[in-house]
């Protein structure tokens, strides 16, 4: 794996630096830790003293506003994010704490002229010396450093890059849903008036200088704590940014790049990266949803080009995209818990506007040894959600109605049609064994049944089209015989015996003639009892009941018009067209 990892402390040190070089008395490469701020140098320096028995960096500066700043430093520029994020996790500095790069600061007053700063103390004392120094968190801005006016002037004076960072800022936290364009129009006013609101400050639209760096300075501290930093896949065709404090390179299984979880972050991010058409675009939308890791409650969306899946239940929280560009695919997912939805979001935002696909080049299906059955699924590494079982059926309505068997639908928590089209049972009656599906949104059958509810010719050659094999091949599977008896073995009407082989996928399928009519629907084999019926005896419901069933239902059904037989490929085609795989979930 390729990884160029450029941190993102480096990116915000641009920043700092552009900061400083307005101030050429101080040095470009430092910033310090603003901790607090008060009216009263009296006050100011009693603080600074308690500040100094943890911190011998404490500094005391009066401000260009005319306060008196306390302040941790000098650092480095990264050396000083790092230093924030930490002590505001330890909560050994207040909430509102941010990186200055000194410009606003007048004359010192701490440490007193002349005067040493307060030693250390023994590591024996440091809870003791801690104390003082977790006062109350104040207010990010007790009284304005600036009038809307001065704001506004200070405002103007911002590099492009300056307002972009502050756009992006606000994004992070959730206010500004806008382009990071540099232009500080309506939705930017509206957004920082909304940050504003939300420290309880008055909601004027404009920030001030503090107000700006107090905003970035706790963006800076984010990014920094989840470890965003670029990554390029050079095997993939992809470069993304990621955040690699919270997960870690794992494994390639194609089309899969996998980054598992680290420092039990919850999170893992997956990479998608395969050579394709349109079917196999719309495949993989389709392969996505069979998994475990993406739970079928949730928004699905695809156009032609895009898709975007979400996933939630109580235990999973999965986000999926994927476009389809010259010939590849290139996507990823997100996976992990709905208690960590909001750190999720900023992972997300920082996800979709750093992805994109590079080059002409794919994850190589051969990079690492996969059996066949991992590379007929792309699943390999990923654990695929199977049907406690899956039967056939047949559409009988131009919307997409079903005909099954009654012993496909018992017992299950979800019902579904063709793999992913949700379905419910509107009709079922146990004495015929029969029952009709409708799907949760109207389809379009490529062919629907057409029943042959004239008497029946014993000895006719029959076709039967059924998912044998359940859900383990993706058409069905036409399996050949004779009609032996329009009753069954004791003469009861409504059932028709036949001489075929039947596997019990196959149950629920349409039997056919020869000309493509419905002589009736495969029932499954019958169980218990003391008789045990030789191997390739099959029993069908007539076509008769079949129409009394759906007559009392109030459904219609299509009746068969005659013909002659048809070729055997025109015949094959219309019976796996009308026929549909029946899957029952828990």
């Amino acid at each position: 794996m390729s990884l160029r990892l450029r941190p993102v402390l480096a990116v915000l040190a641009l920043v700092f630096l552009a900061l400083t070089a307005a101030v050429p008395a101080r040095a470009q490469d430092k910033v310090w830790i603003q901790i607090e701020a008060l009216p009263n140098q009296a006050k100011a320096t009693e603080r600074a003293e308690a500040y100094a028995g943890a911190f011998p960096e404490t500094e005391g500066y009066k401000l260009r506003s005319g306060w008196f700043g306390i302040v941790l430093g000098p650092y480095g520029v990264a050396e000083g994010a790092a230093q924030l994020n930490g002590l505001k996790r330890e909560n050994l500095i207040p909430a509102d704490s941010y990186i200055t790069d000194g410009a606003e600061f007048r004359e010192r007053f701490w440490p007193v002229a002349g005067a040493a700063p307060s030693p250390a103390p023994e590591p024996a004392a440091q809870p003791e010396a801690v104390a003082p120094a977790v006062p109350a968190a104040p207010a990010v801005v007790e009284e304005p450093e600036e009038t809307v006016r001065e704001a506004r002037a200070s405002e103007a004076a911002l590099t492009e890059d300056d307002r972009k960072l502050l756009q992006t800022a606000l994004q992070w936290f959730g206010f500004y849903a806008g382009g990071i364009d540099g232009a500080i129009g309506p939705g930017s006013r509206k957004s920082m008036a909304a940050w504003q609101e939300s420290l309880g400050l008055e909601p004027t639209g404009v920030l001030t200088t503090r107000q700006r760096a107090t905003l970035v300075a706790n963006y800076q501290a984010e990014v920094a704590e989840f470890g965003f930093a670029p990554v390029t896949e050079a095997e993939a065709g992809i470069e993304v940014t990621l955040p690699l404090a919270l997960v870690e390179f794992d494994h390639y299984e194609p089309p899969f790049v996998h980054f598992r979880e680290k420092s039990g972050s919850g999170l893992s991010i997956v990479l998608i990266s395969q050579p394709g058409d349109l079917g196999a675009f719309y495949g993989l939308y389709d392969i996505l949803q069979t998994l475990d890791a993406m739970p079928l409650t949730g928004e699905r969306s695809r156009t032609e080009k895009e898709f975007r899946l979400r996933g939630t239940s109580a235990t999973r929280d999965s986000h999926a995209a994927a476009r389809f560009e010259r010939g590849f695919i290139k996507g990823w997912m997100l996976l992990s818990t709905p208690a960590s939805a909001d750190r999720d979001a900023r992972i997300l935002t920082v996800l979709e506007q750093s992805f994109r696909g590079v080059g002409d080049i794919a994850l190589d299906p051969g990079l690492v040894p996969l059996d066949q059955a991992a590379r007929r699924g792309l699943l390999a590494g990923l654990d695929v959600r199977k049907p406690k079982f899956s039967r056939s059926g047949f559409y009988i309505g131009p919307e997409g109605a079903v005909l099954t068997t009654v012993s496909a639908v018992e017992g299950c928590g979800r019902i579904t049609i063709e793999r992913d089209q949700e379905a419910v049972v509107t009709l079922t009656d146990a004495t015929s064994g029969l029952a009709v599906l409708t799907p949760s949104r109207p389809l379009s059958p490529r062919a629907v049944a057409a029943f042959q509810l004239a008497p029946d010719r014993v000895g006719t050659e029959v076709a039967v089209a059924g998912y044998s094999y359940e859900d383990r091949l993706p058409a069905p599977v036409l399996t050949y015989g004779t009609l032996e008896d329009v009753t069954g073995l004791d003469g009861e009407p409504g059932v028709k015996r036949l001489a075929l082989s039947a596997l019990p996928g196959d149950a629920g399928g349409p039997v056919l003639d020869p000309t493509g009519a419905v002589l009736g629907m495969l029932l499954p084999a019958p169980e218990g009892g003391d008789r045990v019926l030789p191997e390739g005896v099959s029993f069908a419901a007539a076509s008769a009941r079949i129409a009394g069933v759906l007559s009392a239902g109030g459904i219609a059904l299509t009746q068969a018009s005659g013909g002659g037989a048809l070729p055997p490929e025109d015949l094959s085609k219309r019976a796996t067209d009308m026929t549909v795989l029946v899957s029952c979930w828990d």
